[in-house]
Parts: structure tokens; sequence; C-alpha cells
């Protein structure tokens, strides 16, 4: 439905020339949307997708070490659109020891997203609500080193930003003005705690994402803060339990019909085909998520299999193993801290998943070797290989 632009343009004169910025109007659209036919179907459809998501994550034997992981991976797909040229298996190196030759400026910039959701998660559960106050806590975690630091970590904007172009003059799109901010942000954090228009969750979340994307309130990050205020609001309102649904891999798929249908919102009021586009995501994402959990458990039962059928030395393979499923990426020094096994010991043991095919070992040196449990890094990242 088009119902014609979603804000007014603000006009004002910076660096000798006019700007003109777009001040969106608050949530909910008007006219009401239109959640009817197809619409209503494939809303059935996500919402399904997602409770057969959360449903897998309370059945998976190791959801702690499957979270470490997939979390990782979408910190590093994330951080990949804003053009970072990190892999997961250089945050795993980092995250090891900062082991040398990793990409520090870009590595950095993916922990800070772990640290980032981490952060925000860990509020959440303590029945810190999703606030104006959490989002700038948040942002303060993911700036904080690195990339971006010296650009306002914790704060609302003071200045002026724009979206492509080298100035405001000739972006192609110009955010609010920062005298326009905290009236923009109050009325979106009334909107994510409303509960008398009637509004599904997936749906709440959908137009969050695009209202936030339009504020841009901060100087940098915005893109990733908003993909993360899309899992938040998920999980605050207990549709997930596990942060397990992560939308980066399918706007990275699908860029230019992502920046497409924003445009489309703010110029013609078009929600329901944005909804279409946000629904559709939900669904393939949550869809990708149960079989990669199935796959890997199947994965872990078959790796396990073979380790017991070793002999003696099954029970200290058996140890190295679930070393490797929690940390994909291991040093010998590390397994032996981690599994009470001596240093021979979990180096045999190591030796022993390498000659099953299990661990593959990375460096080729003698001393301070690297191990990874490569067909877990493989299986996690296939998807990304192919965005």
């Amino acid at each position: 439905m088009k119902r014609g632009a979603t804000g007014t343009f603000q006009v004002s004169a910076g660096g000798g020339e006019e700007v003109r910025a777009f001040v969106p109007l608050p949530l909910p659209p008007t006219p009401t949307l239109d959640l009817g036919g197809d619409l209503q179907l494939l809303l059935e459809a996500a919402v399904l997708a997602v409770g057969r998501l959360d449903g897998v994550s309370a059945l998976l034997p190791d959801k702690a070490l499957f979270l470490y992981a997939y979390v990782r991976k979408e910190a590093v797909l994330s951080s990949q659109i804003e053009g970072t040229q990190s892999s997961l298996s250089d945050l795993l190196l980092f995250e090891l020891a900062e082991a040398p030759g990793t990409p520090v400026d870009d590595v950095v910039e993916v922990s800070n997203y772990v640290a980032a959701l981490d952060h925000g998660l860990g509020r959440l559960r303590e029945g810190f609500p999703l606030s104006n106050r959490l989002l700038r806590e948040i942002h303060g975690v993911l700036l904080a080193k690195g990339r971006g630091s010296d650009k306002s970590p914790g704060d609302f904007r003071r200045s002026q930003n724009w979206i492509g172009g080298t100035r405001p003059g000739n972006a192609s799109f110009v955010p609010p003005p920062p005298d326009a901010l905290q009236d923009l942000m109050t009325d979106l954090e009334r909107f994510l705690h409303a509960r008398d228009d009637g509004l599904p969750v997936l749906v709440r979340a959908a137009l969050a994402h695009v209202q936030f994307e339009t504020i841009h309130p901060f100087l940098d990050g915005n893109g990733r803060v908003g993909r993360l205020l899309v899992t938040f609001l998920l999980c605050e309102a207990g549709v997930l339990r596990e942060p397990l649904l992560y939308l980066s891999l399918y706007l990275k798929q699908h860029r230019s019909t992502y920046y497409e249908l924003l445009d489309r919102v703010r110029v013609d009021g078009d929600w329901e085909a944005w909804l279409r586009f946000f629904l559709e995501g939900v669904k393939q994402v949550s869809e990708g998520a149960v079989k990669t959990a199935e796959r890997l458990r199947g994965m872990f039962a078959a790796d396990r299999a073979k380790i017991e059928e070793s002999g003696r030395r099954a029970g200290s393979g058996l140890r190295v193993h679930e070393a490797l499923k929690a940390r994909p990426i291991q040093s010998i020094t590390k397994v032996a801290e981690d599994t009470g096994l001596s240093f021979p010991a979990a180096g045999s043991a190591m030796d022993l998943l390498v000659a099953l095919g299990v661990a593959r070992e990375l460096t080729g040196n003698r001393r301070n070797r690297l191990f990874a449990y490569s067909r877990y890094l493989e299986l996690l990242m296939e998807e990304t290989l192919e965005a």
C-alpha cells in the first residue's frame, strides 16, 4: 500500500549548501497496515519457523557451545556488511591469544560486536528494558575499541550525518538533524513497548528496524545496532529464549533490495512491501539455523562414535573433542587447561583426532601448534562464502 511519504524534510543550510534532512513520522503507520492475504500467510509461516527455531534451541544437548560459535558467525557477517574483512577463524584466533597475522582493526571490530551482543542480552536477562539507555550502552561497547572509537561511543550524535555521497548535499539519504533525535528516539522507545496497537512481535521488529535505520541516531555503528535491535526485541518479548535469529546473512545476500525497500517506505509509505521482504528473511534464516543445528548435532555424534572406537585413547580423545566443540580453534596448552589432561596427554589425544580426520593442524610448526575443528567451522561459514 502506498501511503505517501512517511516523514517530512527539514531544510537547513550547511557548508554553503542546502541540506534536506528526512524526519520520519512516529510509528505505527497511518493508515494502518494491511496484514491480510499473502502477507498474513507469510507472517504465519515466519512465526512457525521462529517457533521451530526456539524449540530446537531447547533440545540442543550442547546449547552453550552452539551459541558460542553461532553468535560469532553473526558477528562476522554483520561486520562484513560494514566492510570488514575478518573471517570466523580470524576472530577465534584473536580470542585465543590475539594471534599474529590476523587483521587487527577488522577483528577488533568483530570482537566488539560479540561483546555488545553479550552485554545487551545480559542486561535484558537482568530485567533491564529494551530502551534508549540500553541502545546507547550497546553502542558504547560496540565502538569501545578500534575503528569508530572516536565517533562518540554510547552517545547520540550531535552533528548531521548522511548516507552515500561525500557530503549532505549530494548524499543518497540524509537522516534527521541532531536536534530532532531526542523526540524521535523517545517515540521509538514508546513504540517498542506498546501493547495496545495489536501488532504481532515480528511486525513490530520489522517496523522498528526501519525506523531506527531512518533516524540513524549514532555517528557510526547504526547498521550493526539496528540489526541487533531485531534480535533483542524478540528475546525480550519471549519469542526466542536464545539469540539464534540473525538477519545479517539474508541482508548481505539481498543488499540492493534491502536499501531499495527502505527508500520505498520513506518515499511511498509502502510498509507492506518491506514486511514481505523482512518476514521472508525471518522464515529463511530461521529454517537455515534449524538445519545448521541439526547438521552439527549429527556431525558431533558421528565424530564422537569414531573416537569411541579408538581403544584406550578414547577417553582423552573424547575430552579433547569436547574442548574443540567449545572453541573450534585451540592450542595444546589451552586444551590441557580446559580438559585437565597433562600437556603430553592432550597432545597425544589431539594427534588422535587429527589421524581420525576430526581435527586439523593449522601452523605446520613443531611447537606452538594450533588445531581447528575444521568441518565445524566450514559448516558454520559455508553460507557466508556464498553470500
